[in-house]
């Protein structure tokens, strides 16, 4: 069975909703992608606020969780990704603790973007759920946190 690497940032870091769109996904490790910023350009009605993508942008970087996924599998990922607004792209690398760098699959918002959107609350409190389950670094889940509580000012 021929294998991808599928990196995850979005809801589908979710142990839950990553194994039930492709219940052979088996966790690999964390990465991030470097070069790459958090933005929030589409809102598809079925939640409310923007929900993520990443874009490259120098001095930045995206954490998440890569999977091994069966490549048969890449049409239920792009199924499930498409729903939110993303296309799949194997134009990033990702990178792990060690520095190593891994040629991944992973989906971006690739249409003319709604400006930037206030996120969803309910969704990112997905994406942190599955931060804190992977371990992603302290700082990113801290990070994407202030999406999910309520603002200051």
């Amino acid at each position: 069975m021929q294998t991808t690497l599928y990196f995850a940032y979005a809801a589908l870091l979710s142990p839950r909703r990553i194994l039930d769109v492709v219940p052979e996904a088996q966790f690999r490790f964390i990465a991030h992608l470097p070069e790459t910023r958090l933005v929030f350009p589409h809102q598809n009605g079925t939640w409310d606020g923007g929900l993520p993508s990443v874009k490259p942008e120098p001095g930045n970087t995206v954490w998440g969780a890569v999977f091994e996924i069966p490549v048969e599998a890449l049409a239920s990922l792009d199924e499930s990704e498409k729903s939110e607004g993303r296309e799949r792209s194997e134009a990033f690398k990702a990178v792990d603790r060690e520095g190593h760098r891994h040629p991944v699959v992973t989906h971006v918002h690739k249409g003319a973007p709604n400006g930037e959107l206030t996120p969803c609350r309910d969704y990112m409190r997905l994406v942190v759920d599955g931060g804190r389950y992977w371990k992603l670094p302290m700082g990113w889940v801290a990070g994407l946190e202030e999406y999910v509580e309520e603002p200051l000012f």
